[in-house]
């Protein structure tokens, strides 16, 4: 009812706005308004009338066309023209059928439009300005004092047009956190003019000139807020972003458009400070929102590992893309109650609930499908770090194996519709137990695809920047230390993804083959990753975007390969050929068929309990050489591999 009487009400003003404009034109367009005024007063009322009613038809039938008077825009002026026009034509085709329009000015037919489109349009510019508040800075009382910004300064760096809708944003919530001193643009053609009374001083090329000018006007800002995704600002280096942090600049961005899935406009999220890994990263892949939301809305949803870098990631994801129910899967009582919390506070009426389950005991994790009846299923639980696994390889296979196995089992008797397995790209070719143990984890996820109903897949990853106990976090706590910085070969190269890059294209994968038909093989997906990133590069990077020079404030140790380790890691194996399936995604096609039975990982499983090490590396590679279509051979030692 409110709401009706909102939409009665605009109608009914621009139908006055109408009236008053059809009035104006006629007296305008009479040489003696005294006299019209007292011999046509009762012919002026009827014809306003008339064009009043007929607006307010053309209202109503516009009116899902036009925003709210505090937000209209561009595209709500053409609208209203466009009212107009119909509205005189219609109003004269009236007058013609009637008396020819005899005595009608063809001047009225011009300046009635003209004048009602005025009106009309300066009516809703003032209420925006209202509302905005962009009045404030006109008011003839305001002392010089007022005037002067009391705010943290703040500069802006990004497209223009965002800087736009930031700063619209910032007036219509009168938010004085920061004062915007400036904005550096991305095309030269723009410096010199100004959005919503904030100048372009510059474009990213000659940030460092618009810094010294800013510090000469006195406006040196206390910190930086990035428009767009940092990997995309062309001309941002990592000195530059050092020399930043040692002046005390604080570097800002808005969030992401995962993290605003959940809300409604960019200024309900506050400014975030950049991680090192955003600086560091690529430009992301773009998230496909509506495949993923249809896939995930309203499903309920079991994590595996969901304490961890990757499956926390996937929480948060899944949570703002609305589904039914998250079932939080993890064997760490520290990092299951930590995730637990944080998607209480975030998301607190999403349903939930926490398991603390280990994935290699078969019976937990198929009571907990059992309760839990999950739609889709994400197993992200593994034990990742290589020279651990490497001396630990009964653990390996337990869990990154058997665990596997113990999952896909219950997802498949529980009758989920979809089953995704975390992979890396260390199970291509594998030279050390942690990707041998992938490897067979890829082969059972495959080998459980027998057209039960359940769709299976796996993703392999590159290195994720930012995760626990990845090179980042390293050098950055090596860093802090003062160095020095520890890299064991100077040649080696990884490919890399953030956190929320490597989630979205676990969501990307399974929104993928969600229609699959159940009977077809099992899907294994990778990253378009683009060039592998020279590690020794990466910890350059990362001293100079600390304020610090390599070589002389923190110096570069070359350790040595370590075992099982390699100069580089490979997307595909030789058995392996890949083609495009969604943007930034390619499927992996193998031409070798050969699979894992149930007894043979009940052979491996009952070896790794009984922690025969040496029994357990051999089977372990012998597996993985039958997997690869090639001829079992004895398990490589411990031992280092460079790739030539």
């Amino acid at each position: 009812m409110e709401r009706m009487a909102n939409r009665a009400q605009t109608v009914f003003v621009d139908a006055m706005i109408a009236v008053l404009a059809f009035v104006s034109a006629y007296l305008l367009s009479t040489p003696q308004i005294a006299i019209a005024l007292s011999t046509d007063l009762l012919r002026i009322t009827s014809l306003a009338t008339i064009y009043g009613l007929l607006t307010a038809a053309y209202a109503s039938v516009f009116r899902k066309e036009m925003s709210p008077w505090r937000y209209v825009s561009l595209p709500d002026v053409l609208v209203l023209a466009r009212i107009c026009v119909l509205s005189v034509a219609t109003f004269l085709l009236i007058l013609f059928v009637v008396d020819r329009a005899h005595g009608l000015s063809r001047s009225v037919l011009f300046l009635a439009p003209v004048l009602q489109l005025g009106g009309s349009v300066s009516a809703r510019m003032m209420r925006r300005a209202l509302h905005e508040n962009t009045l404030e800075s006109f008011a003839p009382f305001k002392t010089a004092l007022d005037r002067v910004p009391q705010a943290p300064s703040l500069l802006l760096i990004g497209p223009t047009s965002v800087a736009d809708t930031y700063l619209r944003e910032v007036s219509r919530r009168n938010d004085n956190a920061w004062t915007p001193v400036g904005i550096i643009g991305p095309e030269p053609r723009e410096v010199g003019q100004q959005v919503r009374g904030v100048c372009i001083i510059e474009c990213m090329e000659n940030l460092e000139l618009a810094l010294a000018d800013l510090r000469r006007w006195n406006r040196y800002p206390r910190a930086i807020l990035f428009l767009d995704e940092p990997a995309r600002i062309k001309g941002l280096t990592a000195d530059q972003v050092g020399r930043l942090k040692n002046d005390g600049i604080r570097l800002l961005r808005l969030p992401s458009i995962v993290e605003l899935s959940q809300h409604d406009a960019t200024a309900l999220l506050p400014m975030r400070e950049i991680s090192v890994e955003e600086l560091l990263a690529r430009e992301p892949i773009e998230l496909d929102r509506r495949a993923v939301q249809s896939l995930i809305r309203g499903r309920r949803v079991l994590i595996t590992g969901a304490g961890g870098s990757i499956g926390a990631e996937l929480c948060r994801q899944v949570a703002a893309f609305q589904a039914a129910h998250i079932t939080l899967l993890d064997f760490s009582e520290t990092s299951l109650f930590e995730i637990d919390r944080e998607m209480g506070e975030t998301f607190p009426d999403m349903s939930r609930k926490a398991a603390l389950v280990d994935v290699r005991n078969a019976t937990r994790v198929a009571d907990c499908f059992r309760r839990e009846k999950p739609d889709l299923v994400f197993h992200a639980a593994a034990l990742k770090h290589v020279s651990m696994v490497e001396h630990h390889p009964c653990e390996g296979v337990l869990t990154n194996v058997i665990g596997t196995w113990n999952v896909a089992e219950a997802a498949r008797k529980c009758g989920a519709a979809q089953m995704v397995l975390i992979s890396t790209d260390k199970a291509v070719d594998p030279s050390n137990v942690m990707g041998a143990t992938k490897r067979l984890a890829e082969s059972v996820i495959q080998s459980q695809q027998n057209g039960s109903g359940t769709r299976f897949c796996a993703v392999r990853f590159g290195n994720v920047l930012g995760s626990a106990g990845s090179v980042v976090p390293i050098f950055r706590s090596q860093i802090d230390r003062g160095g020095p910085v520890t890299v064991t070969h100077e040649d080696m190269a990884r490919f890399f993804m953030t956190i929320p890059e490597a989630a979205q294209l676990v969501l990307h994968a399974t929104a993928s083959c969600a229609d699959d038909d159940a009977e077809a093989s099992a899907r294994l997906f990778l990253l378009e990753m683009g060039a592998p990133v020279r590690i020794m590069d990466l910890a350059r990077q990362m001293i100079a975007l600390s304020g610090r020079v390599p070589g002389k404030d923190i110096e570069i140790e070359i350790t040595g390969l370590r075992p099982g380790e390699k100069l580089s890691e490979a997307l595909l194996d030789d058995s392996e050929s890949s083609i495009p399936c969604a943007p930034k995604v390619l499927e992996v096609v193998s031409t070798s068929a050969i699979g894992l039975s149930g007894l043979q990982l009940t052979d491996l499983g009952e070896l790794a309990e009984r922690g025969a090490v040496s029994d357990v590396r051999r089977t372990l590679f012998a597996l993985v050489s039958q997997i690869r279509g090639e001829k079992a051979g004895p398990a490589p030692a411990l031992r280092v591999v460079v790739n030539q």
